[in-house]
Order: C-alpha cells, then sequence, then structure tokens
C-alpha cells in the first residue's frame, strides 16, 4: 500500500512538472521542483517516545471505547466483519447513495473525483459498509487488532463508561499473551500502555502534580521495572495492584472551581499536548489512505464519531476546529501542494477558528496552540508570499494565492488579539487594514526578488550571446523585461491582491520603478562619454516608466486621492534630462577637445602665406574640419531634443573659435602699439643752414629697406605673417557660412524640424562678426606697424627733419611702393582694398601727425606750403596709382581732412594768430576768459577749426612773430 501512495505521488509531481514547463511565463520563475516540505507541528513535541503508529493505536482503542460506551453497540463482542453482509443488505451505504456531506460543503471541499476501477470500487462497498470497519481501514489498524482491542474493551465498557476509566491501565490488565501472535508483539503493546500512563499522568497532566505527593514516585519505580522486566497484569499481583492504586490517586483528582463544588474526575489523557496528538490520528483518518490528499466521501460520520472522544481528551469544538485547521492545511504544504481544496478548506476553517479566538481567549492551553498553529501557517505563506512570482503562476494565482494570501491576513489579525470574523466580514473585506499592510511588505519583496531574478537572467543571457548584432544593450533588454514583469503582474497578480490592497499594482509598479531607478543611477553615474548604446538605454528606460506610470494611473482610479501618492513615490527617471545633459557632457568634450587643438596648433603655426596657394594658415582648414564633423555627429544621434540642445553646441564652437580667432590676433598689436607719442609743445627757433643740419640729415638711412619687407621667416608678426592671418580670418568667415548652409540642406533633406535648420543660418553669427571685427582689427595692425615702425626711419624720423625741400616725402613713397605690392600680392582679393584703405588711411593720420605733432626738429615757413601740399599729393597719387589703385572717391574721403588743414600752413603768422584767439574765444565760451586765452586741449581730432590744431600750425611755424606770441601767451620754450 505504502508503495503504491509513493508511485501515486511521484507521478503527480512529474505531471505537475511538466505542466509548469510548458505554461510558466518569461517573466515568471519556475516553482520549486521540491513542492513539500515538512513542517513543525504546532501541537510540540511529547517528552516521551510515543511513536506515531504507537498514538495511532492508542487514538483507535479510546474511539471504539467512546463508541462502545456511548450505547451505540451491545457490549458483547461481535466483530463488525462478520456482520458485514447482514448490514449491508439492510442498511445499503454506497458513495453513490450517500447525502452529500454537510461538512464538505461548509469547508468547500468538492466530492472525491473517481481514481479506481469500478471492480475495485465495488470490492469496497462490498467490504466497508459501517463507519466503524471505515475508520479501522483509515487507522490501518488489522481486524486481528481490532478484534483484540473490542474483546478487552467489552469487558469493562458495561461497568464504566470510557471517560472515567484509565484506558491503559484497564488494557494492561485485559489483555494476555495469548490475544497476541507472539510474545514480542505483547510486549510491545504493554511497553506503549505503561509510556501512555507516563505520558498522561507524569510528563504532560492537564491538572498539575502536587510536590508533596509520592505517587508520582511511585508510579516511576513501577513504569521503569516494568519497562526492564514485562510486568504480571493479574488481578491479583501485588505489583499490577499497586499499579492500579497509584495510577487511579493520580488520575482521579479534585478539579475545584470558583464558585462552584468540587468535583472529582479522572484526567489521564487530557493533557496537552498528549491530547492533540492522539486527537492529531484521528483527524488523520479523514483523509484515504490510497489518496492522501483526498478527504473521504464519509467525513460527516467519521467526524461524529471522532467527537465521541471529547471527553476523554478533553477537547471541544474550537480545539477541534483548530485541530482540524492544522490537519488540512499541514496535509495540503506537505504534500505536492497539488489540491487546492485543502488549502480553501483551510481558510474557510480559519475563519471560524477567527471567531472562536474571542470565547478561548482565557484558555492558556488554547492560546499558546492558536499562537503556534498560526505562527506556523503564517511563516508557511509568508514564504510564498514575499516571493509570489517565485511560487505561483498565471494558471494557479487565482484558485491559490488568494488563499494563501487570506490565511496570512487572518492569521495576523487573530493573533493580534482581532475581532471574530464572520462570513461576511471575509467577503466585504473588513481585514483590510491589516491585509493592506502585509500586502504591501509581499508585493515589495516579491517584485524586489523577480526584479533580481530577471537581472540574472538577462546577465546569463547576454553572455551567452555575446557578439551577436542588433543587440540590446544591458540596462534596455532589463527595461523591457521589466515592463513586462509589470504588465504580468497588473493581470495576473494585481487582481487577486487589490483585494486587500487598493493600490496593489500601484506598489507593484512603482517598487520596479525604484528597483530599475537604483540600477540606473549606478549605471549613468559610470558613463565616461555618450554613445549610441547609452542612447539606447535612455530611450528604454523613459519609455519603461511611462510604462509603469501608466499602470499606476489606471490602477488609481478609484482611490481617494487619484493615485497622487504612488506616483509621488516614483521619483521620476529624468531621462530626457539625463540624455540632456549627456549630450551636454559629450558637446563639452568635443568642445574641449577642439580648444585643446586649438591651442597646440596655433602655438605651431608660423603663419606663412607660401603654405598654399589661398595663402591661409593650415591649421584653419583643420578646425572648420572638426567643428564639421562635431555638428555631423551630433545630428546623428538617436535623440528627439537636437533643437534644445543645439544652441550648447553652437556655443561651444563658437567658443573655439572665436578662441582661434583671438589667438589668430593676438601679439599682432593695435594702433597705439606702434603711433609714436605726440610730443608737448614747444615754441619753433629759427633754423641755420649750417653743415649740422646735413649731417642731420645723413641719418636718413639712403639704401631702400624694401629688402627686409618680407621679414625673417622665422617673424610671425611681418608683414606677410599679418596678411596670412588677415587672409586666414576671411577664409574661416567664408567657410562658415558654407558649412552652415550645408548644414541646413541636409538637415532639409532628412526631414529635421525647419526649428533647427532656421537655427542652424544663425549658429555662427557671433563666429562671423569675431571674424570680420578681427579682420578688422589686423588691418589697422598691419597699417599701424608698416607707416610707424616698417618704414619709420623713412617717415616719423625722417619726413620733413631739418630743411622740408631736403627731407621730402620720395623716399618713403618708395619704401611704401614695395609694401603695398607684397601686401596686394599676399592678402585675397576680398580683403585687399580694404587692407591698403588702411594703409592709405594711417600714412594719411600720420602725415598730419609729422606736420601737427612733429615735435621741434620740424619747422615750416609759408614757402614750405608748396612742398608739404605737393607731397601729399605725392602721396596720394601713389594709392590712386593711375587708376590701378583705390578707388578716387575712397581716397577723396580719407584726404579731405588734410586737404582742409593744409592751407594753415599757408596762411600768414598774424591772421593764423588772428584765427586762433577767435576760434579759441569761442570754443572756450566765457567773456572772462577774454582777457586771457586759455591752453586748449590735445584731442587728437584735427580740423582747421579746432583750436589746438591752429596752435600747432603756430608752434611749427618758422617766425619771429609766431615765437614771440607763444612765449607770452603761454610761456612754450623753445626745446623739450
Amino acid at each position: 500500500m505504502w508503495s503504491r501512495l509513493r508511485n501515486v505521488t511521484y507521478r503527480k509531481v512529474k505531471r505537475h512538472q511538466r505542466h509548469h514547463k510548458t505554461t510558466s511565463a518569461a517573466v515568471t520563475a519556475a516553482m520549486p521542483s521540491e513542492c513539500t516540505e515538512p513542517l513543525t507541528s504546532p501541537f510540540g513535541e511529547l517528552a516521551t517516545n510515543l511513536s506515531d503508529s504507537e498514538l495511532r493505536e492508542t487514538a483507535y482503542e479510546i474511539l471504539v471505547g467512546a463508541r462502545l460506551s456511548s450505547g451505540g453497540k451491545s457490549s458483547t463482542y461481535a466483530s463488525d466483519s462478520e456482520k458485514n453482509s447482514e448490514r449491508a443488505a439492510a442498511t445499503p451505504q454506497t458513495l453513490t447513495s450517500r447525502a452529500a456531506s454537510k461538512v464538505k460543503k461548509a469547508l468547500g471541499l468538492r466530492s472525491r473525483r473517481k481514481k479506481a476501477s469500478e471492480k475495485a470500487e465495488s470490492e469496497r462497498v462490498k467490504k466497508v459498509s459501517t463507519i466503524g470497519e471505515t475508520m479501522r481501514v483509515q487507522m490501518r489498524v488489522s481486524e486481528q487488532m481490532d478484534s483484540r482491542v473490542r474483546k478487552a474493551l467489552s469487558k469493562v465498557a458495561a461497568d464504566q463508561k470510557i471517560e472515567s476509566m484509565v484506558l491503559p491501565l484497564e488494557m494492561l490488565q485485559q489483555l494476555k499473551p495469548s490475544d497476541f501472535p507472539n510474545q514480542e508483539e505483547y510486549e510491545a503493546c504493554q511497553r506503549r500502555n505503561l509510556k501512555l500512563l507516563e505520558a498522561g499522568l507524569l510528563l504532560h497532566p492537564l491538572v498539575p502534580l502536587d510536590d508533596e505527593n509520592t505517587a508520582p514516585q511511585q508510579l516511576r519505580e513501577i513504569i521503569d521495572g516494568a519497562l526492564e522486566k514485562p510486568l504480571e497484569t493479574s488481578k491479583n499481583n501485588e505489583t499490577m495492584q499497586a499499579l492500579r492504586t497509584v495510577v487511579l490517586s493520580l488520575a482521579c483528582r479534585t478539579s475545584n472551581n470558583i464558585g462552584s463544588v468540587s468535583e472529582t474526575s479522572t484526567h489521564w489523557a487530557d493533557g496537552f499536548p498528549m491530547n492533540l496528538k492522539i486527537y492529531q490520528m484521528l483527524l488523520e483518518a479523514c483523509f484515504d489512505v490510497n489518496d492522501e490528499t483526498s478527504v473521504i466521501e464519509e467525513l460527516d460520520e467519521v467526524l461524529e464519531l471522532i467527537k465521541k472522544t471529547w471527553l476523554v481528551l478533553g477537547m471541544n469544538q474550537m480545539l477541534h476546529n483548530l485541530c482540524f485547521l492544522w490537519i488540512l492545511f499541514n496535509r495540503y504544504a506537505t504534500m505536492d501542494q497539488a489540491e487546492g481544496d485543502l488549502l480553501s478548506a483551510g481558510n474557510n476553517l480559519l475563519i471560524k477558528v477567527g471567531n472562536d479566538a474571542k470565547a478561548m481567549k482565557g484558555d492558556e492551553n488554547y492560546c499558546r496552540m492558536l499562537s503556534s498553529t498560526l505562527g506556523a501557517i503564517l511563516s508557511w505563506a509568508e514564504k510564498r508570499l514575499l516571493g509570489y512570482h517565485r511560487y505561483f503562476r498565471s494558471d494557479n494565482a487565482e484558485s491559490t494565492m488568494g488563499c494563501v494570501v487570506s490565511m496570512a491576513v487572518l492569521s495576523v489579525k487573530i493573533m493580534e488579539g482581532g475581532e471574530g470574523i464572520s462570513n461576511e466580514d471575509h467577503i466585504e473585506g473588513n481585514e483590510m487594514d491589516v491585509g493592506q499592510e502585509k500586502v504591501d511588505a509581499y508585493i515589495k519583496s516579491s517584485l524586489r526578488a523577480a526584479f533580481v531574478q530577471i537581472m540574472e537572467t538577462v546577465k546569463s543571457s547576454k553572455s551567452s550571446s555575446t557578439g551577436q548584432q542588433n543587440e540590446l544593450p544591458f540596462m534596455a533588454k532589463l527595461a523591457e523585461d521589466v515592463s513586462t514583469l509589470a504588465f504580468t503582474e497588473k493581470e495576473t497578480f494585481s487582481p487577486i491582491l487589490k483585494r486587500w490592497h487598493p493600490l496593489a499594482a500601484g506598489v507593484a509598479v512603482a517598487t520596479l520603478h525604484s528597483c530599475y531607478g537604483n540600477e540606473l543611477k549606478q549605471y549613468v553615474s559610470s558613463i565616461d562619454e555618450l554613445t549610441p548604446d547609452i542612447l539606447e538605454v535612455m530611450k528604454g528606460a523613459d519609455k519603461l516608466e511611462k510604462d509603469l506610470v501608466q499602470i499606476a494611473v489606471e490602477n488609481s482610479e478609484d482611490s481617494e486621492d487619484g493615485g497622487k501618492s504612488i506616483i509621488r513615490e516614483m521619483l521620476p527617471y529624468e531621462a530626457d534630462s539625463v540624455t540632456s545633459n549627456l549630450v551636454k557632457s559629450w558637446i563639452k568634450t568635443r568642445t574641449d577637445r577642439l580648444k585643446e587643438w586649438v591651442d597646440r596648433n596655433l602655438q605651431q603655426e608660423v603663419w606663412d602665406p607660401r603654405a598654399n596657394r589661398e595663402r591661409f594658415a593650415l591649421s584653419a582648414v583643420e578646425v572648420l574640419r572638426i567643428v564639421d564633423e562635431a555638428f555631423e555627429a551630433f545630428f546623428l544621434l538617436p535623440i528627439t531634443t537636437h533643437s534644445a540642445l543645439l544652441p550648447d553646441l553652437a556655443t561651444g564652437i563658437n567658443s573655439c573659435l572665436q578662441h582661434y580667432i583671438s589667438m589668430a590676433k593676438f601679439g599682432c598689436g593695435t594702433q597705439s602699439t606702434y603711433v609714436p607719442t605726440m610730443p608737448p609743445l614747444t615754441r619753433c627757433s629759427r633754423r641755420s643752414k649750417l653743415p649740422s643740419v646735413f649731417k642731420k640729415k645723413e641719418k636718413v638711412p639712403k639704401k631702400s629697406q624694401a629688402g627686409t619687407v618680407n621679414g625673417n621667416e622665422n617673424d610671425s608678426f611681418g608683414t606677410p605673417q599679418m596678411c596670412c592671418r588677415i587672409n586666414t580670418l576671411n577664409y574661416i568667415q567664408n567657410e562658415l557660412n558654407v558649412l552652415a548652409k550645408r548644414d541646413i540642406t541636409h538637415l532639409s533633406s532628412s526631414g529635421t524640424n525647419q526649428d533647427i535648420a532656421d537655427r542652424m543660418e544663425k549658429v555662427f553669427e557671433f563666429s562671423a562678426a569675431a571674424c570680420v571685427e578681427g579682420m578688422q582689427q589686423l588691418c589697422e595692425a598691419t597699417a599701424n606697424k608698416v607707416i610707424f615702425q616698417d618704414l619709420s626711419h623713412f617717415f616719423w624720423d625722417g619726413l620733413y627733419i631739418g630743411e622740408v625741400s631736403s627731407t621730402r616725402i620720395d623716399p618713403f613713397l618708395q619704401e611704401l611702393d614695395h609694401y603695398l605690392e607684397v601686401i596686394s600680392i599676399t592678402v585675397h582679393d576680398k580683403v585687399r582694398t580694404q587692407v591698403i584703405t588702411e594703409v592709405m588711411k594711417v600714412s594719411f593720420d600720420g602725415f598730419l601727425m609729422v606736420l601737427l605733432a612733429g615735435g621741434p626738429p620740424r619747422a615750416f615757413t609759408l614757402q614750405d606750403y608748396e612742398i608739404i601740399d605737393e607731397d601729399f599729393n605725392f602721396l596720394t597719387d601713389l594709392f590712386w596709382s593711375n587708376g590701378d589703385g583705390l578707388p578716387a572717391e575712397l581716397i577723396d574721403q580719407f584726404s579731405t581732412k588734410v586737404k582742409d588743414i593744409l592751407p594753415l600752413f599757408n596762411t600768414d603768422t598774424d591772421s593764423l594768430i588772428e584765427k586762433f584767439k577767435q576760434v579759441t574765444l569761442e570754443s572756450c565760451a566765457s567773456s572772462s576768459a577774454k582777457s586771457k586765452l586759455p591752453l586748449p586741449p590735445t584731442t587728437g581730432q584735427w580740423s582747421p577749426t579746432e583750436p589746438n590744431t591752429v596752435l600747432r600750425v603756430l608752434c611749427h611755424r618758422n617766425d619771429e612773430t609766431a615765437a614771440k606770441f607763444l612765449k607770452k601767451t603761454y610761456h612754450l620754450p623753445k626745446r623739450l
């Protein structure tokens, strides 16, 4: 029979495993292959080594004795098996004719399915025709033992009821060696009864033993002796008489209850946990011996018969409910967990236990047993619920998981001293407060465990599929699987858990959101640079977050706050923000590298116009190439925020370009770098024609300086190099426009947002403006350098020093012509006019400085005017170059100032003095100042009506009248 049972159980386990393999979802881990597990009995352990079989034999003896003493049978022994055929004919009780079990209906147990052949079933009906015979078979008692027990008990049942006798004592005296097949069985039965006496009267008595009572010690000595040597059990045996005396003295004790008359009753098998262990053996008979997960059809009759033992075992309905709850639950948990009926029945019975708990609060033994039983159930249930994704699937969640949750919640409520729970309360879910707290913990724990399981699965699959094309990054694949888990949770588990937690799905997705968020945070913190994989991860994270939020919102439609509390827990991934920050970091890295490249190459740049045909620096080509690549790479990024982030890239690129532009003109100087400082005002003295004058004249170099116009090759600030710098900025300006138009065309053809194309038109406007400004500064610097530094000996240090007729402008013009030729050849066509115009403008301004601020060495007479005027015309003709140079109107524009001032040098001294007085007084605008002329300040804004300009003409007038006027009016010296 036992081998058959094992084979049946094995086949069911294998069938369960095969079914699981075909139905488990990808995100739900498999049920453990080992579904059964031993559970610790809540009844506690006996202090003696009574085996289950010994307890079962004792339970059967108590059952037979209870049935006999109830008056249902004649005291004359007659075996049921001898009367089967007669009773079957008189009162047929077959499985098909038996009325539906009320207990099964109340507990929700279905009728047992047929599992045996029709022949085997008919044999059972024929053989088992009475409830007594059913119990014998169910309790695995042989007919020989049944006959022996009935024979022994029938002798004593006529004189006393079962509850008033000490059964082991009576069985010791009634059973003889002749009743057993051999001496070994007889002695084993005797030892069992002695151990029962020890357990019931000494080890686990209901009423505590009196320390002053010597009976316990006497009983101990008798039992110890009998265990060593078989006991002679005849009535006249002295040891047997002593045993009876001491046993009865211990079993028949007075129980004094307050407010009641003292009663004497027999106590030998109703102490905890001995009575519970024996009662467990009786309740186990409710399960079919051939199918241990099925409750027999005769359940009602069996339970009615078992109840007859309550008086002996000190049981009541509340203790029965608690014991039967454990039996149902333990049978489900320790078998293959395939019979959900047992779990459902246990859940329904637990509701009754909850109602019993209030009535039994004062019973210490009951409360201890209740706490132990509920603790065991709760521990088993929470092991599964704290990781329910491992234990439940879509095919068993509705039928099993709901019962497990209900039992866990009810157990907690009862242990916390909750009021009794009716069926209506259970249906309405009034235990929601306790349930919500517990289910909240179950959801969070299980989802975290499921998330870890998914991570391990994804890692394993990634490691086994390394190198495959179109493979998602780990975090992106994880996001996909977490989303699948979330929808599985919503469809499979959340509807069940919502009975106890109104926001079950919300808690689940919030937990998953947090789990993935923690991983995402670590992932983002480890990123060094932006890659396509990273963008794929952020895209997946964004989609996952939207899925989770959508589930939370849908789940919270009926909640009081609309799910706001759950949503607040879901700290945003801010994938767009993270992506933007990553792109910004990518932009910064690109621009930083560009700036480093600019610095490195500018340090090596020699600005040689011969480097290429266009006569600009090669570094500019490389700079623009890198800029172009940066924009191309940016627009290839798989993001949707190009328009928003384009200003960041533009700012970084423009910064690098402006840095290049700034370095291109760095060190080239400005106007103030080259223009000499104006000397203080002095009077002019009458010059002689002594040889000393000619000595000074000889200081002017006669050899042409044009040979040095190309400068040293290592001189990065020579005129050709300055022209190369100008060409380079001009090239950058033009190429930026080309680059912007090319990008706009590319963006338009790829269907990019028009806003981005519109922004590209302005993306380089700051760099282009910097190029224009830089070229202007370089032109000015080049012009001033040529006039005031390169040609200083011919111009500032030579022109009109001493005799005007001997130091005219011709040498300067010859050298300047060479420089203009070099500039014309070197500078690009588009900026040639700009550079030469600037040279012309500086030369005109410098000519005025020579005349008005040339210092004491320069003195002019009225006769010198014609020479000066002629020299200036030579200067303007150089730039006109017979029509091949600058336009005439441009020359006229910049020569006007000089032409307006030159007539002052042709004005007689007296008229010049009067003119000076007039313009000075007019500019002063104060009548009190007429008595004394103020010294006009030097503004540098030369004009024939500007007082300082007229004063300087007087200072350089080689005339006695002018000298006296200046001495008298301003006390000006003749020399510095």
